[in-house]
């Protein structure tokens, strides 16, 4: 088996992923005390579906009992430029840089399948694959293969690769030899955590999903809350201010899938267009995107509030535009972003 391991490894390169490691699927005892522990003090929010699903997060072998390896790839995105220059730009809008190009759930997905078909062709077993939309407790499984280890912010880390990388996994009846769980290297850095906008973080490797900024803008329904939208700035798809603030990102090199890249109009979007996308338009031109998921109206909402932060009055008529919008919650962003530019909050 150690040699279908390197063909395999081989291969996975050839696909585009950048590191391939291999754990069992009980190798993350500490995952249910964890996953309990987050659930209880209700750092997932609006997240329900973690707590629905409790016991496969928290306990993979269970997610597939015959499963006897768990193949862990990695696939870097690391942008060519600094993601952070975005941020205060008062007629811009901050997208994370994983949204920025073509949806990275159906890229690496079929890569996956592209690999696991081959190791089929090569032995005689059983795959399924997962990248990010099932159950699967995928960062910590990443530690305990070696593909990294989960950093302060809670995000895996990897000391060639850096934190700007997707996670990929096969399941498999195969019986591999595995590489190992990775080390904790973050030592005495804070600098992560010092660098979140909203203090996600109550304390090292937790993060309250309640307060951050990706969780905000991507899966909260709703209004934010008032006293956090200042704190969005101008992000209005994701954060990624702990990922930057990272050190171990002076090894990471820019991706090689050059659809994971974007142009200006993803990169530094125009609030005033964003602003004013009809549900039609927004479907258009977040076609293939992971954007599209969150809607036209959310999407929106985020936008304003970034024109309310903005503090930029020329763009006080696109967000006066939207005060009577059928949706409440767009109607209460848009109010909120003219108190905000005229001063009258």
């Amino acid at each position: 088996m150690q040699q279908l391991k390197a063909d395999l490894a081989f291969r996975a390169r050839e696909e585009g992923f950048d590191d391939l490691r291999i754990c069992r699927p009980w190798e993350v005892p500490e995952v249910p005390e964890r996953l309990e522990a987050f659930l209880q003090k209700g750092y997932h929010g609006q997240m329900h579906w973690m707590a629905e699903r409790s016991a496969w997060r928290g306990d993979p072998s269970q997610l597939w009992p015959e499963a006897r390896s768990v193949i862990m790839l990695a696939e870097n995105y690391a942008p060519e430029d600094n993601p952070m220059k975005v941020i205060g730009q008062s007629d811009r809008g901050a997208i994370s840089v994983y949204a920025r190009g073509k949806d990275y759930h159906d890229l690496v997905k079929k890569r996956l399948k592209r690999v696991a078909r081959w190791l089929l062709s090569q032995a005689d077993g059983e795959v399924k694959v997962f990248v990010d939309t099932a159950p699967v407790p995928e960062k910590p499984l990443g530690q305990a293969a070696g593909l990294g280890w989960q950093g302060k912010h809670t995000n895996l880390v990897s000391r060639t690769l850096g934190n700007w990388f997707f996670i990929g996994s096969i399941f498999t009846t195969l019986e591999f030899p595995v590489d190992g769980a990775e080390i904790d290297h973050c030592g005495s850095c804070t600098a992560c955590l010092s660098a979140c906008p909203t203090d996600a973080f109550p304390a090292p490797y937790q993060l309250d999903a309640r307060r951050c900024i990706s969780y905000l803008t991507i899966e909260h329904k709703g209004p934010v809350a008032p006293e956090l939208r200042a704190k969005l700035g101008n992000r209005i798809y994701g954060c990624d201010d702990c990922l930057a603030a990272c050190p171990w990102n002076k090894f990471a090199q820019s991706a090689r899938e050059l659809r994971y890249q974007a142009g200006d109009d993803l990169a530094r979007p125009k609030l005033e267009e964003l602003v004013a996308l009809t549900d039609a338009a927004f479907r258009e031109k977040f076609s293939g995107s992971p954007i599209k998921r969150i809607g036209r109206d959310r999407f929106v909402r985020n936008v304003l509030y970034a024109i309310g932060n903005s503090r930029d009055r020329a763009l006080l008529s696109a967000a006066r535009a939207l005060c009577s919008d059928p949706d409440a919650i767009v109607a209460d962003a848009a109010h909120w972003a003219v108190a905000q530019l005229t001063g009258s909050l």
